[in-house]
């Protein structure tokens, strides 16, 4: 399926103090309020799986937001990211 209006998804890893502290809600809500796409996802190792899809502008200030910190009750280390082409587009921003 071919992107629409030239929208990208990026991947991202989110690790420090990032589960237990709201983290996958509160960037579910930027998500949406940026009208992007995607999830966030805890992961095993203590980390944070983001897909973000949407304008490039928007993925763009999502990410600058998680690396600024995110919420205020998290603690960002580092975001990890890569370009990513899911074989279908999410319709909505969903936690995991």
């Amino acid at each position: 399926m071919a992107n629409e209006d030239n929208d990208i998804c990026i991947k991202c890893w989110v690790y420090g103090m990032v589960q237990g502290v709201g983290f996958r809600y509160t960037t579910q809500a930027q998500a949406k309020t940026l009208g992007l796409t995607g999830y966030a996802r805890n992961l095993d190792d203590g980390s944070v799986e983001v897909l973000a899809c949407g304008a490039q502008q928007q993925v763009d200030t999502l990410l600058a937001w998680l690396k600024a910190g995110g919420p205020r009750s998290a603690r960002v280390d580092k975001v990890l990211t890569e370009p990513h082409q899911p074989a279908e587009l999410p319709r909505s921003f969903t936690t995991r």
